[in-house]
């Protein structure tokens, strides 16, 4: 299956997300906006941190964060 295709299954290819670095493990991963398209909810793959990140209206540009 391709990549696409892939996300599409999973229901992920089009929900905007951002790039966390989880320092706790120090694993990337992807986190997805909410439902309520009010913040930004993942955890981390390996220990199971929870990070929720609000979405302010004067927000940000940047893509990538780091998460301690």
């Amino acid at each position: 299956m391709a990549k696409q295709d892939k996300e599409n299954a999973e229901g992920e290819g089009d929900r905007p997300f951002i790039g966390i670095l989880f320092e706790c493990c120090n694993i990337y991963n992807r986190i997805y906006i909410n439902k309520m398209q009010t913040a930004y909810v993942g955890w981390c793959p390996r220990c199971g941190a929870k990070i929720e990140i609000p979405i302010d209206p004067n927000g940000t540009d940047e893509r990538f964060f780091r998460a301690r």
